[in-house]
């Protein structure tokens, strides 16, 4: 997904307090409070005695009563159902995200967008002779049923350690991943039984790995300042049995 700069707000964000004729705005002419509430009627006291009378929570997560009743009340058809309230910015932004976003999208933004876009933010931080390591996955490496966006995406990590290798020599670091296989998390502990059995069977050494075991393996690439573009495969033995 790629979104497009929003070309309006960044001249406001630049502009916009400074300006003598601000033909961006929504607005012809921002009004006062005062100025509000002369047009609503509404006396001054006893607006502020209300709003200060009022709890300092989030409120009504789906828009407030009084609200959504307003809004209909300048219109002839419409139920307070058929309103969308946005809380602020935030709000706005995640419907719009939420409607750009499709299936799928979740499990590349996690395992590739955002490695890639926080690496491009803190990679001039780094100390000279670092180490960033991946985590990559067998199922990048071993065709896997259970989720195709998954086995698609860690293989792309494993690609990404490999082409950040030049990249990364001016930085003076070095950049490697690990590719687990089946470890013995508390996730992967809630499996059936029948189905650890049939891993286990898969796996030269018959067991899960202990995580401290592929701990080891991180350690080793950071501590040994010879590894460099290496996916390192830690699975016992997939696949050899």
């Amino acid at each position: 997904m790629k979104i497009k700069p929003f070309k309006v707000e960044e001249w406001m964000n630049e502009y916009e307090d400074d300006a003598v004729y601000n033909i961006a705005e929504t607005c012809v002419d921002s009004i006062s409070l005062d100025e509000l509430l002369a047009l609503t009627g509404i006396g001054r006291n006893a607006f502020l005695d209300d709003l200060a009378s009022q709890r300092l929570t989030y409120g009504a997560i789906q828009g407030a009563a009084p609200f959504k009743a307003g809004i209909c009340g300048r219109y002839r058809d419409i139920q307070p159902e058929n309103v969308l309230s946005t809380h602020g910015a935030a709000g706005a932004n995640h419907l719009v995200f939420y409607s750009l976003i499709e299936p799928g999208d979740r499990v590349f933004f996690a395992n590739i967008h955002f490695p890639i876009f926080l690496l491009q933010k803190i990679v001039g931080r780094i100390n000279k002779g670092g180490s960033i390591v991946f985590t990559g996955s067998l199922m990048g490496i071993q065709p896997h049923s259970v989720s195709l966006a998954y086995g698609v995406t860690k293989s792309a990590v494993h690609a990404l350690v490999k082409n950040m290798v030049k990249f990364l020599v001016p930085y003076e670091l070095r950049v490697n991943a690990v590719a687990p296989g089946f470890v013995d998390t508390e996730w992967q502990k809630t499996k059936p039984a029948e189905i650890r059995r049939n891993i286990e069977n898969k796996v030269s050494l018959g067991r899960f790995c202990d995580p401290d075991e592929l701990a080891e393996v991180y350690k080793m690439l950071i501590e040994n300042s010879y590894f460099n573009g290496e996916v390192v495969v830690v699975d016992g033995g997939y696949s050899y049995k």
